[in-house]
């Protein structure tokens, strides 16, 4: 079930804020957003991305500054806003519905239950996050092949890739956090996060400013002690110690010294700096 605005029409450039009517918080996202896009090759010439609408304040920030880029871009590509009604008890979808509409992008309202067997198939004290974002990632990439996109654009942020490398160091005993981009395993989109390297505090204090209809999340919202809460409370004590640890965190996952780890499949690759191994093969 859909409901939406035209998705296939021809999109208006965005109209262009002056530079004035721009707060300082909303330009330091937009540079740091841009500057994510242009490393890492997020988006391109003749791109059709589907921009993943939650109702947080993550995903009305990264549409709304994505919808402001295109005006600035120097290429052409088109964005299409998709939210997920996923049937949550108490879910109001209409201060969203009424933002998308006064917002002007080409936008779908999907409905689909996965609320039921997330919790009727998700183990006593384990978290729903896995399984429904699974779930949802199937929604998402059978809207972006109907609507014509090549790419999905998520609203992680730096806290979210930060929290993610804590747990799978700590629960999973594996060295990964979240990429700027990734391919499907299928191949048929690329999965890009512009806001990866924007922080949490500044994305919610624009969200605050702005005035975002935020929509709560009724399903990991309802749980307690969640191991990604643990992993955001543990940074926030590192940070007593250490004002800057994010940043350093996130310089860390930018500054990666294969050498100095244990992994044998960098040997395989050719990934190993090969003037480390050889002064390995001397060492008595």
């Amino acid at each position: 079930m859909t409901d939406s605005t035209p998705p296939n029409a021809p999109q208006q450039d965005a109209p262009e804020l002056p530079i004035n009517g721009r707060s300082a918080q909303r330009r330091l996202l937009a540079r740091a957003m841009v500057k994510t896009i242009a490393t890492y090759d997020l988006i391109g010439a003749g791109d059709r991305v589907l921009v993943a609408v939650s109702g947080g304040k993550d995903s009305y920030t990264l549409l709304d500054l994505l919808w402001e880029a295109r005006a600035r871009a120097p290429f052409r590509f088109e964005l299409v806003a998709v939210h997920l009604d996923q049937v949550q008890p108490g879910y109001d979808g209409a201060p969203l519905r009424r933002w998308l509409e006064r917002f002007g992008a080409p936008f779908e309202i999907l409905r689909e239950d996965t609320y039921t067997p997330v919790v009727a198939h998700t183990p006593a004290g384990k978290a729903y996050c896995s399984m429904c974002s699974r779930l949802r990632r199937g929604i998402l990439y059978t809207a972006a092949e109907r609507l014509g996109c090549n790419k999905i654009a998520l609203g992680h942020h730096r806290d979210d890739s930060l929290e993610t490398l804590l747990l799978n160091l700590f629960y999973a005993g594996r060295l990964q956090a979240m990429p700027a981009g990734y391919t499907t395993d299928d191949g048929r989109f690329r999965v890009i996060r512009p806001l990866i390297e924007c922080a949490e505090a500044d994305v919610a204090a624009h969200a605050r400013e702005v005035g975002y209809p935020i929509l709560p999340c009724n399903l990991c919202g309802s749980q307690d002690n969640l191991r990604r809460d643990k992993m955001s409370a543990l940074i926030s004590q590192l940070e007593q110690d250490n004002p800057a640890v994010r940043s350093v965190m996130l310089s860390a996952l930018k500054n990666v010294a294969p050498s100095h780890l244990l992994d044998p499949r960098l040997l395989a690759r050719g990934e190993v700096d090969e003037v480390a191994v050889r002064r390995l093969t001397v060492l008595p």
